[in-house]
């Protein structure tokens, strides 16, 4: 029989259409055909009438044939090896290791395939690695073919004879020519468009590194803003506990105080003895020492938050945070404690504000001057005012009542710094900005420093000391536990005594060769730390004194303006002044560093670990990096020539820490930026 064949395992004969195997199945022509007629009997005897003895003959004769079949043993033990196979087994029969294994890495799912981005060229795989092999590589691999063998050298002669004669070139070889032309400049137009297809997917990957940039930096701002919320908990239980541990010894002691019930049932002479011991006790111990006074509002600790904002530090240097509209007049200070923290302003409105920067929103008015206030400092919770009424006054913001809203963490390119194409809306926003929120100062005022007799230009203090200048030509450096000025330093006085007791010209007062500035403080900057003292004045003279003794150690030389703004670390001093120039100043030996100059008097200035900001008469803020020594400008005279609008007003003061800007502008507004 026919069927034989296919029983037999490994029968994988190609044969023709005259008996052999197709497609190497093992199966003949003459075995399908054997089996449609089997077929086909047994479809028309099942399909045919039931009168017909016939089919019933050619069915049962079909039967007999199969049954026949079946009863071989090979076709039986190749049913029951099917049965006890598995699928695996029955594919890896057919299909050998390796094809399996190309067939796996190679296969891909249907969701792959469904967004399979379109071509923007239509050049091949092959058209583009064709264009990618250098033109000169088919010469010379032609030359390096026709040069091996001996008549190499003979072919470049007949080359070089044919090419020196003077005879025209053929027909064919101008159009081989202008084919290798046109080929090259194909390859060419290919390796345009695959650049051009590279930069718009590297575009495409930039722009899809800035979003997740963004979305990061937002992750950040809200991580950040949990963090403030967990620390103002832990400040809150902190001080829960200090009250309850109060309450607990106040409660102890009026239980020591108590004094012991005495007999009842004592005689009246008893009774006037005990009286007369307990009017002795009660003297004797003096017990009102011992009952608690009145619960008097509380002077929390400050505290210094246990982290720091870092978004800042990741946008680009110059980017605009916001700005808004701060006081109707003239900012004359302003400082802040850490970026997106606290910050306080002064302005000549007489008004003195407290701003939530994270928010853009005005906390509340620090109220008790009589008149404009001229310099503050802002550290950790402690304000300190230094104000026209010759008055100082200290203020415990962690007293204030405010709860702020729901954080709104933004931070914005140059373009969307308060400059959307709706100025009406950007107006109204700065406006509800300025408004104080629904909280309360009341329990903020700490004490008042009065002692000047003129008013207070400049101001600095550092843990429990505070040193003040002022309009009446005085230093006076203030203990703040006791609230109380400890020292007052003439600095007439201490520059004639310098220059008497050097014999010199350089610690006296010196007219600085200018006409008098009405504008110029006496006494423009100072600041301290421990027993040292810098103070700078309008003669131009940059002092530094020691409190333990009262005297001028040391005077540095060199402007020729009212100075108006110094600071120091460990190593330099940097002064700046109405004469146009920064200094910086070497500490240990009291000579310049290094010194740059502007266009007009700077103002005010402040550095951190890294920059010099400056207000220099401008509407920009002036940074120059000591690191690179490169200068560069800050603030929204740079955006205002972007944007071809007109100049905003001019940059009076600056502050800056950990490279967030605060700098405020004549015309009261405040703006925050990064560099």
């Amino acid at each position: 029989m026919a069927h034989r064949d296919v029983s037999q395992p490994g029968c994988h004969r190609r044969e023709t259409s005259n008996g052999e195997s197709l497609l190497g199945t093992g199966v003949t022509t003459r075995q399908i055909q054997a089996f449609g007629q089997k077929v086909t009997t047994t479809a028309s005897h099942l399909m045919g009438p039931l009168g017909d003895p016939n089919s019933n003959v050619h069915y049962q004769h079909a039967m007999s044939e199969l049954h026949k079949e079946l009863r071989k043993p090979g076709i039986q033990q190749r049913v029951f090896s099917y049965a006890r196979a598995s699928p695996t087994e029955l594919v890896r029969s057919k299909l050998s290791t390796s094809e399996i294994q190309h067939r796996a890495l190679t296969y891909l799912s249907d969701d792959i395939l469904k967004n399979i981005p379109d071509a923007e060229h239509g050049y091949s795989l092959f058209q583009g690695f064709e264009a990618t092999i250098p033109e000169g590589d088919e010469d010379d691999e032609s030359t390096t073919q026709t040069g091996r063998g001996s008549s190499s050298k003979a072919r470049r002669l007949l080359e070089g004879r044919h090419g020196a004669s003077n005879d025209p070139p053929s027909l064919a070889k101008l159009r081989k020519e202008r084919d290798k032309a046109n080929h090259r400049l194909e390859m060419m137009t290919v390796r345009k468009n695959m650049c051009s297809a590279e930069i718009r997917e590297i575009d495409n990957k930039i722009s899809n590194l800035n979003n997740m940039r963004r979305i990061v930096l937002d992750r950040l701002g809200d991580v950040e803003q949990d963090e403030l919320h967990i620390e103002q908990e832990l400040l809150e239980l902190d001080n829960n506990i200090e009250e309850m541990v109060e309450d607990l010894d106040d409660a102890a002691t009026l239980g020591n105080a108590a004094t012991p019930p005495t007999e009842a049932d004592t005689g009246e002479d008893a009774l006037e003895q005990g009286v007369h011991a307990m009017d002795e006790s009660f003297m004797s111990a003096s017990i009102y020492e011992k009952i608690p006074s009145p619960k008097s509002a509380k002077r929390h600790k400050p505290t210094r938050r246990k982290s720091m904002p870092i978004r800042h530090e990741h946008f680009e240097p110059g980017s605009g945070i916001r700005d808004f509209q701060a006081h109707n007049d003239m900012i004359t200070a302003l400082d802040f404690d850490v970026p997106f923290g606290t910050m306080v302003t002064a302005a000549l409105d007489d008004t003195v504000r407290v701003w939530d920067l994270n928010l853009g929103r005005c906390i509340g008015l620090l109220e008790g001057h009589h008149a404009s206030v001229r310099c503050l400092q802002v550290e950790d919770n402690i304000v300190a005012t230094g104000s026209m009424d010759a008055s100082i006054r200290l203020w415990d913001l962690s007293k204030a009542d405010y709860s702020p809203l729901q954080p709104r963490f933004t931070a914005s390119s140059d373009k969307d710094t308060g400059h959307d194409s709706d100025d009406d809306n950007t107006g109204r926003e700065q406006e509800s900005s300025s408004v104080p929120y629904n909280s309360s100062m009341q329990g903020c005022p700490m004490f008042t420093l009065e002692a000047h007799v003129d008013e207070v230009t400049a101001l600095h203090f550092r843990n429990d000391t505070l040193v003040s200048g002022s309009a009446d030509k005085t230093l006076r450096q203030w203990d703040l536990v006791k609230g109380r000025c400890v020292q007052t330093l003439d600095v007439l006085w201490a520059a004639a005594q310098a220059s008497a007791t050097m014999n010199s010209n350089d610690g006296q007062w010196r007219a600085t060769g200018r006409l008098p500035d009405a504008s110029a403080d006496f006494v423009g900057a100072l600041q301290c730390f421990d027993a040292a003292l810098a103070c700078g004045t309008a003669d131009g003279m940059v002092r530094l004194w020691d409190l333990r003794s009262g005297q001028v150690h040391r005077s540095l030389v060199g402007h020729t303006g009212p100075v108006t703004c110094l600071q120091f670390d460990d190593v330099h001093l940097v002064t700046g002044s109405l004469d146009r120039s920064i200094r910086i100043w070497d500490l240990r030996t009291g000579s310049i560093f290094d010194a740059y100059a502007y266009d007009n008097p700077v103002t005010s200035m402040m550095f951190d670990s890294r920059r010099i900001v400056t207000a220099a008469g401008e509407s920009v803020a002036k940074i120059y990096d000591k690191a690179d020594g490169r200068h560069w400008d800050c603030g929204p005279g740079v955006v205002a020539d972007e944007e071809d609008r007109s100049h905003p007003s001019i940059v009076e003061r600056v502050r800056i820490k950990d490279g967030y800007l605060a700098e405020g502008r004549k015309d009261g507004v405040v703006g925050i930026w990064t560099c």
